[in-house]
């Protein structure tokens, strides 16, 4: 069965992150990878499960849920990365 493969730069380009991150979560077994020569390549499933289990952003303490008007705090980091990803 062929599955799709992407290299770790494709993998820091769809996630928004620098390609030494990539390899650092390839290293600390946060992302499963396999090597074809002397490049690590990822199946697209992993780097989707990878992403939607992402433990450098910590939830917010509850005191910091809400705005002060009583709206939900937006998520800065998303926004940001969402920013970034566009450039």
């Amino acid at each position: 069965m062929l599955r799709d493969m992407i290299t770790v730069p494709e993998a820091a380009r769809r996630a928004g992150r620098n390609p030494e991150t990539i390899r650092r979560w390839i290293r600390e077994g946060k992302l499963r990878s396999r090597k074809v020569g002397m490049q690590h390549t990822i199946e697209e499933a992993d780097l989707e499960a990878a992403l939607g289990h992402d433990d450098e952003t910590l939830p917010l303490p509850p005191e910091w849920q809400l705005m002060s008007d009583g709206r939900p705090m937006p998520n800065v980091v998303v926004a940001v990365r969402r920013s970034r990803a566009q450039h």
